[in-house]
């Protein structure tokens, strides 16, 4: 259980901001995988992952969108905040279906005003730009963050799916705490030139999905039979195309864990626990069985071998499909403009 089991603490980053060793993503509670959750049923969640020690919960304003930030605003009622590092995300907007990425400075202030009014709290310890708005230079954007920081509102910045090089620009104008990216066993795309650059400039990561998406919790079955509204129904590799061929890596994967005396889970998430003292991953859950389960995986330890053999179930040669059903890489390998091309509207 996990109350059994005692949450480390860890700096994230080194900017002082200090936090669980695992996060909480609560994203899944109120959007993206299936409708909303029954709201006490999450707000009890949230409390016994406070109270196990997991005091780190990310969020954003799309998650609903909104809902998922009002969620967390009443769990917290009741001297719960201080307790808690609450992370939320600016950025994207969806409209008539289509997805915009807005990084533009009144859009971020805006949106810290308006994240901070449904959090009912005074100040967002650690806010990220959910996307990068490749119109604006990362510069005009992360300025703006400066200012708020300045002003009390966030504690710390961070941005999710950035480049290398939207990394270092923006760090010359504000130290970046975290990068929040996808970072699984079957996803490793940040390893080569994100994780390098983060380590260079005393940056955290913090990956998100660390469990496929629910497939090594999971397995396979899960995504046979989605509900409609789970977004998971148009990611590639989830796709019934591709499952076949991919549940033969939670087949290899469950086997190691099965010797290992665990779950298939707690393996895969030990494995991200294990590529860093500077990675806080962020599982996300709606079920209290399924929290225990993942807090049960700072408990178990891989050796540099089964880290390998790991890793090679899920190479990049073996999985068959891209890891998000509309962006791919692009954001990642897209650049801002230069911040002479900007002109203050």
């Amino acid at each position: 259980m996990a109350g059994e089991i005692k949450v480390p603490r860890m700096k994230l980053g080194s900017q002082g901001l200090e936090v669980s060793k695992q996060g909480l993503g609560c994203m899944s509670m109120s959007s993206h995988y299936g409708p909303p959750k029954p709201e006490p049923d999450m707000i009890e969640l949230i409390h016994r992952a406070v109270y196990s020690g997991v005091t780190f919960l990310d969020t954003s304003d799309v998650y609903g969108p909104h809902i998922n930030e009002l969620l967390i605003g009443k769990a917290l009622k009741g001297g719960l905040r201080e307790k808690v590092q609450i992370a939320t995300k600016f950025g994207i907007s969806w409209t008539d279906g289509k997805m915009t990425v807005r990084g533009g400075p009144e859009y971020v202030r805006a949106c810290c005003e308006a994240s901070l009014k449904r959090l009912d709290v005074d100040y967002i310890d650690l806010y990220y730009a959910h996307r990068i708005d490749t119109q604006v230079p990362i510069e005009v954007t992360v300025g703006e963050l400066k200012k708020l920081v300045e002003e009390g509102k966030v504690k710390h910045i961070g941005l999710s799916e950035a480049n290398a090089s939207t990394i270092r620009r923006a760090h010359a104008i504000h130290p970046l705490t975290a990068i929040q990216a996808e970072w699984s066993l079957w996803s490793r795309d940040l390893e080569e030139e994100i994780v390098p650059t983060c380590r260079e400039l005393g940056i955290a990561i913090v990956p998100y999905s660390p469990l496929g998406r629910g497939f090594f919790s999971a397995g396979p079955k899960l995504f046979e039979n989605l509900s409609e509204g789970d977004s998971r129904k148009n990611f590639p590799r989830l796709k019934a195309e591709n499952l076949d061929q991919n549940k033969q890596i939670f087949e290899r994967v469950s086997e190691m864990a099965a010797k290992k005396g665990c779950t298939t889970a707690q393996l895969a998430l030990a494995w991200v626990h294990q590529r860093g003292d500077d990675v806080c991953p962020i599982p996300g859950t709606t079920k209290l069985e399924n929290f225990n389960q993942n807090v049960g995986a700072l408990s178990v330890k891989l050796s540099p071998e089964e880290m390998t053999e790991l890793e090679s179930y899920a190479s990049f040669d073996v999985v068959k499909g891209d890891r998000h059903s509309y962006m791919g890489n692009t954001w990642i390998n897209s650049d801002t403009p230069p911040l002479s091309s900007w002109k203050a509207e």
